[in-house]
């Protein structure tokens, strides 16, 4: 350590100098001049050789107290020359100038960062002393939402607007609160919040002012480019299985119509075709009165079905289509009295959407299939729509029911976050299990 190595050579010369001393009176005492000259030359050497001895260490080390007041750490102390504790003095020195450098290179990378977020961020923020008004902090965005150029002083505001000076500044606004600014000709709503903070003895005030106008208005267009897409893909959804079996029933009558003996019409077939196509328009019509208000439901239109009739009646929508893509539909029930208790044509909407998912993964696979069971599961019900499509990779699992997320060109992102919806309401669950390239299990938990 330095300090071992200090004591040892000034306890050094202090028992040089006790030598010197003692040398001095024995002289003295025995009346021998030319030791009492000896001893005090030796003497005067001993103090001056301590007294460099220290001074120097004393110097070296004002030096460095002296960069620090200045904030000098670009100073070097060479660490080669000088005695040993000099040089260890010197690298102790040039290790707290390093620390200190690299504290203010963070301090001022810091404070780089925060002005680029203070630029960039859509909100106006400006930072003054309590006492002079001095500007400490201000951004673009300000300026920009108050249409006024740069200033100093926050009195130019005073001057130049007293109201919004009054309004902003004078007015402490501890929570966000909402204010309407008469700028020119216009009137702006904007959201303001402050706070007050101090640095040693000096107060400083800070505000933020946002533009909640722009905002909502962007929010709110926003919203129904959202809506209209929600609505568009549900309806798409839910359309298109109707349009097929449409088709499938009016070729058959006009079968029946062409060749009437060649041909005989099922009536059963055309009975229960139309009745689908009936219940699966009420359907959208109650999903379209319900997603107008989906956020204010809480409660939904429960009703007691048997899982068989469920799934017959999805079966006789969605069948035409699949058959279309020759994909092979199974449902599977073991129980036929097994029952759940749900809002029937929100449920037939999701898994209508499960099932389409699933055919789009199942297109171009070799024996595409896809399986819909229902089995008891604990104290609740377990629907699964199973399929040997391409699968979902790993690293987007986590994402798939973000509203808007989709993985297909033409996808709006929006059926398995509306599924996921459905399924809390009913205080239920949706899971996915997947393997990319071997399929996907999707489960509907009651």
């Amino acid at each position: 350590m330095i300090y071992r190595s200090f004591f040892f050579f000034l306890a050094l010369r202090v028992l040089l100098l006790l030598g010197t001393v003692t040398a001095v009176a024995y002289g003295i005492i025995n009346d021998n001049y030319f030791i009492i000259l000896g001893g005090l030359l030796l003497t005067v050497i001993s103090v001056v050789s301590m007294y460099r001895f220290v001074a120097k260490r004393f110097v070296e080390i004002d030096d460095f107290f002296e960069a620090v007041k200045y904030r000098d750490f670009s100073r070097w102390f060479s660490e080669d020359r000088g005695s040993d504790d000099i040089r260890k003095l010197h690298k102790g020195f040039n290790l707290v100038n390093n620390t200190f450098r690299d504290i203010n290179n963070e301090r001022q990378a810091q404070f780089l960062y925060l002005q680029k977020i203070l630029e960039i961020v859509n909100v106006g923020i400006v930072a003054y002393n309590l006492e002079s008004g001095e500007v400490l902090w201000l951004n673009d965005s300000l300026l920009s939402t108050l249409d006024l150029p740069s200033f100093k002083n926050v009195s130019f505001v005073e001057k130049r607007r007293p109201i919004i000076f009054e309004k902003l500044f004078e007015t402490y606004h501890s929570t966000n609160n909402s204010l309407k600014l008469d700028l020119h000709d216009e009137q702006l709503k904007v959201l303001v919040s402050g706070t007050i903070f101090q640095v040693d003895e000096t107060a400083f005030k800070l505000i933020a002012v946002q533009n909640i106008e722009k905002t909502l208005n962007q929010n709110e267009a926003d919203a129904w480019k959202k809506l209209l897409s929600v609505m568009t893909h549900e309806i798409m959804n839910s359309i298109a299985p109707i349009s097929s079996l449409s088709e499938t029933l009016h070729k058959q009558v006009e079968n029946e119509i062409k060749d009437p003996g060649g041909y005989k019409l099922d009536l059963e077939d055309l009975d229960s075709g139309i009745l689908s196509i009936r219940k699966r328009s009420e359907g959208l019509m109650k999903f379209a009165k319900t997603y107008r208000t989906l956020n204010k439901v809480s409660q939904i239109n429960r009703s007691r079905i048997l899982i068989n009739d469920l799934f017959e009646n999805i079966q006789r929508l969605l069948l035409p289509s699949l058959q279309q893509k020759d994909i092979v539909i199974e449902f599977k029930n073991t129980n036929p009295r097994l029952e759940v208790n749900i809002d029937v044509h929100l449920i037939e909407q999701v898994l209508i959407n499960l099932i389409v998912n699933a055919r789009h993964a199942c297109e171009g696979r070799e024996e595409p299939k896809i399986v819909v069971s229902a089995e008891k599961f604990r104290d609740g019900i377990q629907i699964k729509v199973t399929d040997n499509g391409v699968g979902i990779p790993e690293e987007i699992l986590e994402t798939i029911f973000v509203p808007f997320f989709s993985t297909k060109k033409t996808g709006s992102g929006i059926g398995l976050s509306l599924s996921k919806q459905i399924m809390m309401l009913h205080n239920g669950r949706i899971q996915v299990h997947s393997k990319e390239g071997r399929g996907t299990v999707m489960s509907l938990i009651f």
